[in-house]
């Protein structure tokens, strides 16, 4: 079991592919075996590093409070460890966030940045989506509480084209043989609401491509258009008909369209 111990947990890890590296963060609740749809096409091109959150997955999950600053450090010393000194880093929602942090805390480590879903500081309606969601935790069955995840995070078409998709997922997250337990739910839902860069965001300097679903009521656009306002020369792909879950519903165009940004910074 690759585990790295860093920042006084042990991170859980695994790598995937070659060439350079990419470090790749997930978001709220889920571990990094999420990624594997865009593992299959990024291990072609890049090192994948897939890491479990503090809380999630394999990795360590001690009482709170966690912040997204603290949930970088994890991230970076799991680079550090490995003799990583400069890696994409791609972040999807809470892992974005943290890419975020990493980014200004440790910019030397970031060759370019894929900021996907996520958002720069909460306002009062994103504060009460994670607190619903925190709340909601405690008392939910897995498959309730994935049911109920997902109608805010696919748009009503893509439950009518795959809806066979929806509840594969709903079955998978049943037999999750690493169920995060409450307190780390909890723990990372207020990680999300206390994370603040948006007075820091202007010390980003790696490359960045910020993507988002025009259709994302968890993390509407606005929040992609203030990234992209803030962090100087990043670039906003918005995909029409898209939610939060953007990257899954159009995956192959988001596969590709990642994978040529990150190409163009070796």
């Amino acid at each position: 079991m690759p585990q790295i111990k860093c920042n006084g947990i042990d991170v859980y890890y695994e790598e995937r592919g070659s060439g350079p590296p990419l470090l790749l963060i997930m978001g709220l609740g889920a571990d990094g075996s999420l990624w594997e749809p865009h593992v299959l096409e990024y291990e072609k091109y890049f090192r994948c590093i897939i890491i479990d959150n503090r809380g999630a997955g394999r990795s360590g999950k001690p009482a709170g409070p966690y912040t997204t600053a603290m949930l970088a450090e994890d991230a970076a010393g799991v680079l550090t460890s490995l003799g990583i000194n400069n890696a994409h880093i791609a972040g999807i929602s809470m892992g974005g966030a943290i890419a975020q942090e990493i980014a200004i805390r440790h910019p030397e480590l970031v060759k370019s940045l894929v900021l996907v879903c996520t958002w720069a500081k909460c306002d009062n309606y994103c504060t009460r989506v994670f607190e619903m969601l925190r709340a909601m935790n405690q008392t939910a069955d897995a498959t309730a509480f994935t049911r109920m995840l997902q109608l805010w995070i696919f748009t009503p078409s893509y439950h009518e084209a795959f809806m066979d998709d929806l509840i594969s997922r709903e079955e998978s997250g049943a037999k999750n043989l690493y169920p995060m337990p409450a307190h780390a739910f909890a723990a990372q839902c207020d990680a999300c609401i206390g994370h603040n860069t948006l007075d820091r965001l202007d010390r980003i300097a790696a490359p960045t491509l910020i993507t988002a679903g025009d259709e994302d009521i968890f993390t509407p656009v606005r929040f992609a258009k203030i990234l992209e306002e803030k962090i100087q020369g990043s670039e906003l792909f918005v995909f029409k008909g898209g939610a939060h879950a953007h990257h899954w519903e159009f995956l192959e165009e988001f596969n590709s369209r990642t994978i040529e940004f990150m190409r163009r910074f070796r």
